[in-house]
């Protein structure tokens, strides 16, 4: 259990960190362009294209990262009218399907790196502008969709745990109408 507590904390700060990093590096890498074109009247040639990896890593890490914490939109009208023992079955369902779909990306997107025969990696692509091969910016595609997988396993492996009853939480307007009651004690 000890091992699978470490693997979720090294996974997390993994997420985290690429996520916090990449948004915050691209947006300084794009300011920072953005003087040096309208001020200096030279900008950074290879700067758009750092950027664009940097917010492709940082989404792909941080999509990642919102299994972890539930942070995706879902759809529970469904949910909310099945009874209990039906609800944790679709909830159940639907991990699956996301489970398949998130080991199937990141196993094409493995191969289309490192494919020895067609794979990025044995094509020897470079990049134009930054000069480094292609497999690397692509190599956020496995890597997150994997890390996305271990999540939604985790999240598979507490709703089989959970019973029945408590797998269907409150409705949307039953949290606003928390969130409203709880503001407004703290108003008073």
């Amino acid at each position: 259990m000890k091992i699978l507590d470490l693997l979720d904390k090294i996974i997390g700060l993994i997420n985290e960190f690429i996520a916090s990093f990449g948004i915050a590096a691209g947006v300084l890498l794009a300011f920072i362009n953005v003087i040096a074109r309208f001020i200096f009247h030279q900008g950074i040639d290879w700067a758009f294209e750092l950027t664009n990896y940097l917010f492709i890593w940082s989404a792909f890490f941080g999509a990642s990262y919102c299994f972890r914490k539930e942070c995706h939109i879902r759809v529970t009208i469904l949910l909310d009218i099945l009874p209990a023992k039906l609800a944790k079955f679709s909830s159940f369902l639907a991990h699956l399907i996301t489970l398949v779909y998130l080991l199937a990306v990141a196993y094409y997107g493995y191969l289309f790196i490192f494919d020895p025969d067609f794979g990025l990696k044995a094509s020897g692509e470079i990049s134009i502008d930054l000069n480094i091969p292609m497999w690397i910016p692509y190599l956020a595609l496995p890597l997150a969709f994997l890390t996305a997988a271990y999540r939604i396993t985790q999240k598979t492996i507490e709703l089989i745990k959970t019973p029945a009853e408590e797998v269907t939480t409150k409705t949307e307007h039953e949290m606003i109408i928390e969130e409203m009651e709880l503001q407004m004690k703290e108003v008073k």
